[in-house]
């Protein structure tokens, strides 16, 4: 019996259509808690006031969502040329030399298990139907999926560390100032926790290894913060 499927559905099934957004959000909402909160750690340890401690999460949040989501943008956005670059390289090469990008196409798809014949039929009907796509799908690598977006990128990025950063923002506002370092430690590490979960459950990935691995990272950078505010013991006022 024949069963018809929806192929967009069925796809729809895999995570790899999130990869782009979500690594810029993961991203940004985990350095945003991590930078905030080892500021605030790496202050408090130094002094005995709490106006330091929220001016410094204050201008760290503020400051890293800014070059969070600038960052973002220009890096995305040089890829994005490079690869419209390529593009328009390939066009060229299309015009210019249309035998030889056919006999690249099929060596392409025979490298990756055809026969030779079958290659160079399923690169001739490919180029017919639309060459361009074709090769700069099988011979750049350049997908619908991979391609990033500039915009996307910076405001999933900038938010995402205001999100993450607000947190430690509202601990040092509000929890005892004697004990700051290891509430700043204790909830940054919670909201690491609670991020790396939710990531991987995002994602489809193992979320013990993404915990495991956002603790571990957590942990050396707000110790190694604690440890310079302790080291340099200069009491801000």
């Amino acid at each position: 019996m024949d069963k018809s499927y929806d192929i967009d559905e069925y796809v729809k099934k895999h995570y790899i259509h999130r990869s782009n957004w979500l690594r810029a959000a993961v991203l940004g909402a985990n350095d945003g808690i991590l930078s905030t909160a080892s500021i605030a750690i790496g202050v408090a340890a130094a002094s005995e006031f709490r106006d330091p401690v929220i001016l410094a999460s204050l201008a760290g949040l503020v400051a890293g969502a800014l070059s969070m989501a600038a960052g973002e943008y220009v890096s995305v956005s040089s890829q994005t040329d490079i690869e419209k670059a390529d593009i328009a390289r390939e066009k060229e090469e299309l015009e210019e030399m249309p035998e030889i990008e056919l006999q690249i196409l099929a060596q392409i798809y025979e490298e990756r298990g055809l026969k030779k014949e079958t290659a160079l039929l399923v690169a001739k009907e490919f180029t017919e139907h639309n060459a361009l796509e074709a090769h700069v799908r099988d011979e750049l690598g350049i997908n619908e999926v991979s391609q990033a977006n500039p915009l996307q990128a910076a405001l999933a990025s900038g938010a995402a560390f205001t999100l993450g950063g607000v947190m430690p923002l509202l601990v040092s506002i509000f929890l005892p100032l004697k004990e700051m370092v290891y509430y700043q430690y204790g909830f940054a590490l919670l909201f690491l926790l609670l991020l790396g979960a939710m990531a991987a459950k995002t994602g489809g990935s193992s979320i013990k290894k993404a915990v495991l691995r956002i603790t571990f990272w957590g942990t050396v950078a707000m110790g190694l913060s604690a440890l310079v505010g302790h080291l340099f013991g200069v009491n801000l006022a």
